[in-house]
């Protein structure tokens, strides 16, 4: 049988900003329907994998390969069209907006009339603007956010707004989903919540996921495997229970303890 190849995949990236490495030769892959766990302490550059992997920073070196294709010149918004979204550690949603249009900006990448010419923002229902309509309302109806549907962002509670802005990744028709810390924020009801609608999307539609989550209870539930960086570098990868009991792993987060909780 021949090796299923992985729906993405980063080999030897490399990225430094004036002089200071954020990321020091680590290569990873995500397989379809898993998902992927990246973790650390304060600084261990997860978040900068990720903007590698969407666009927002090119490495000085190494590859990201989606799909068989190497991407790593092509700029963020044609990344997006390929079929990687991404939700943000900081919500980055349109506060003015009502939280149908938010998530119907998420479409704007799958319409070939225009944002305009569709009805997003006029009035106007063409035919392509009905069926991009319908697709969010769908989104709307698995994220249970029905009742605030015409609600400004803006006027939210916080759990909410994270709902919204998965709302919009998933209008973005992905193949494959990036979560910066879906759940910061969250109360544990919420969190519950998330949980669900994740493993939902991997179970019954089969998306693979990257996450970053500091949560550990909700990582060890949730992910496949794990990637665990520190300083730049990747000190580990296994399914979670290896994870926990990896001696690296436990000097990184003992050594986070003592100096304070973790950020970015």
């Amino acid at each position: 049988m021949r090796p299923v190849e992985p729906v993405l995949s980063v080999d030897d990236l490399r990225l430094s900003f004036q002089g200071i490495q954020a990321i020091a030769g680590v290569s990873l892959t995500l397989a379809s329907r898993e998902i992927l766990g990246i973790i650390g302490p304060n600084g261990a550059g997860k978040t900068s994998v990720l903007n590698c992997i969407n666009g927002f920073y090119r490495p000085q070196r190494g590859r990201v390969v989606f799909g068989g294709r190497d991407i790593t010149r092509l700029p963020p918004h044609r990344r997006a069209a390929l079929g990687i979204a991404r939700t943000f550690q900081n919500i980055a949603l349109y506060p003015g907006m009502s939280v149908l249009n938010n998530i119907m900006t998420g479409r704007v990448i799958r319409m070939r009339s225009g944002v305009l010419a569709c009805g997003v923002y006029a009035g106007h229902a063409s035919r392509e603007h009905v069926a991009h309509r319908q697709v969010v309302e769908e989104i709307i109806d698995f994220l249970e956010i029905e009742d605030v549907r015409r609600h400004l962002v803006a006027d939210l509670p916080y759990g909410i707004q994270k709902k919204v802005e998965l709302g919009r990744a998933l209008a973005m028709d992905p193949q494959v989903l990036i979560l910066d810390e879906p759940m910061a924020g969250m109360s544990a009801d919420e969190k519950a919540d998330m949980a669900r609608y994740i493993l939902e999307l991997k179970d019954v539609r089969s998306l693979p996921m990257i996450l970053i989550e500091h949560d550990m209870g909700v990582v060890m539930d949730l992910c496949d495997r794990l990637i665990v960086m520190d300083y730049g570098k990747k000190i580990a990868e296994g399914p979670p229970g290896a994870i926990q009991r990896h001696p690296e792993v436990i000097r990184a987060y003992i050594g986070e303890a003592a100096e304070g909780p973790a950020a970015h």
